[in-house]
């Protein structure tokens, strides 16, 4: 664990982030946030890479921490060490749209959740139409995706929980579990994420499968299950 000299007093917020074998990403976004957001503190998350990842990510963030590999025991992990007042839980290959100014604008209506809007890389059509539908329905639903930049004030935390230990659709239950307490905050400048995901497995075949998986998912399929189905394993 590497550890940033910072200031006694708590950062206005963390940024959380999850990785596994991400070397050829990780530090371009530490670079970025660090230089957009210098009052954050940012914590990495490495699940067990095998490549340079957590080299890479070392000299660039306040915190690298190592846990078992699995999105929400890794976000977990980030969240019991963060020291923000709000906690931010950012993927690898998304960068926030929101400049530091205008986030705490956001920040001082003390709003106890949320999560951004999202706009999907590349030049195709289709990710617009993606992105606008994701949009439309998160913010109709109350129910955001890992990608929007799920964030949580700190004294909402129960035991310092944010994520179920499930090894998919972790994002959709905390959103569940928090829209009982109240509706998001939504944030109008969209996070960029990356459209690797549609440009591999084909745009068609990727919004299906994610279509069925919260389907089943609403309909009690076991996220286990869920998770051999997606990953075919």
């Amino acid at each position: 664990m590497r550890w940033r000299a910072v200031a006694l007093s708590q950062p206005p917020y963390s940024f959380v982030i999850p990785v596994l074998n991400e070397a050829g990403r990780v530090r371009e976004l530490l670079l970025a946030l660090r230089r957009r957001f210098p009052d954050a503190e940012l914590i990495v998350v490495d699940g067990g890479s095998a490549d340079s990842t957590a080299a890479q990510a070392a000299p660039h963030c306040d915190r690298l921490l190592h846990s078992p590999a699995g999105r929400a025991r890794q976000m977990n992990c980030g969240a019991r060490e963060a020291r923000g007042r709000y906690l931010f839980f950012l993927h690898v290959d998304s960068c926030p749209g929101v400049e530091a100014p205008r986030l705490a604008a956001y920040l001082a209506s003390a709003p106890l959740w949320g999560f951004s809007r999202v706009q999907l890389s590349g030049e195709r059509h289709a990710f617009r139409v993606i992105s606008a539908f994701i949009n439309w329905r998160s913010r109709l639903t109350g129910i955001g995706t890992g990608d929007q930049m799920l964030f949580i004030r700190r004294d909402a935390l129960h035991g310092a929980v944010c994520f179920d230990d499930i090894p998919l659709m972790e994002d959709v239950a905390f959103c569940k579990r928090m829209r009982r307490q109240g509706p998001p905050l939504v944030l109008a400048e969209p996070v960029l994420t990356s459209s690797r995901r549609w440009q591999e497995h084909g745009v068609v075949r990727t919004v299906l499968t994610m279509w069925a998986l919260r389907l089943a998912y609403a309909l009690g399929t076991p996220p286990e299950r869920l998770w051999r189905i997606y990953y075919g394993s």
